[in-house]
């Protein structure tokens, strides 16, 4: 099967294209040789300028201002035709002393984990937790730099129950099965309740905090539409 193509569009106004294109070797670099390494999952990036048509079949993460969702510094989605689509908020990351290059890595990787938001895995603990890479060391200061670019630290298939991983977490932040940094969480599938967030501090409900990085399924679903895109 070939490689997904994943276009990265900029359409913000706080950065410029060759801003946006410059930091795109780097995200390969994480995702050929580290994520894939721990996930075998790979993809092509391409920067794609906002007056250039999708070609079909490429999935597309756009960088934009503002969020249209409220508090969420980027998440993904669907787009009408049922492909995968990332979102990221540069100008909110700006304002909030976030990386924009941390957020755009965690949709990416999230993105590739889980590309049509409806996979799980299944704890130690035996219960169901969202396929989320990056939730459970979303913090920027648990991330690393690669050629001068920050990137997202991401959980492997270990953190969820025990393989031959060599670790929990890339940059081993974590040490047990489960375990969230501070910062972290992570979204639990309830039946009675549906889907149930938890973070390093302990359960709470469906709502994610302002500023958080932030998946679809982590909202009551009456609530998101796919993308008009």
């Amino acid at each position: 099967m070939s490689l997904p193509v994943i276009a990265i569009t900029n359409a913000s106004t706080c950065l410029s294209d060759a801003q946006v294109e410059a930091v795109l070797p780097a995200l390969q670099k994480q995702v050929t040789d580290e994520f894939q390494a721990y996930w075998d999952m790979d993809c092509t990036l391409s920067f794609l300028s906002k007056d250039q048509p999708l070609t079909q079949g490429w999935w597309q993460i756009v960088v934009m201002d503002n969020p249209d969702q409220a508090g969420a510094l980027g998440y993904h989605e669907l787009t009408s035709q049922g492909a995968p689509l990332g979102k990221i908020f540069a100008q909110l990351d700006l304002d909030t002393g976030s990386s924009w290059t941390a957020t755009l890595s965690h949709e990416l990787l999230e993105m590739l984990a889980d590309p049509w938001i409806n996979w799980c895995a299944v704890g130690t603990d035996s219960k169901i937790y969202a396929l989320e890479v990056c939730d459970a060391v979303e913090a920027d200061n648990l991330g690393y730099f690669i050629d001068g670019v920050l990137v997202s630290d991401f959980v492997t298939p270990a953190w969820f129950e025990p393989t031959c991983a060599d670790r929990m977490d890339f940059k081993q932040h974590l040490a047990k099965e489960l375990e969230l940094a501070r910062g972290g969480y992570i979204s639990i599938f309830d039946p009675p309740s549906g889907w149930t967030q938890v973070t390093a501090k302990g359960k709470g409900g469906p709502r994610i905090l302002p500023g958080s990085r932030r998946q679809r399924r982590k909202l009551i679903r009456p609530s998101w539409r796919n993308s008009l895109r």
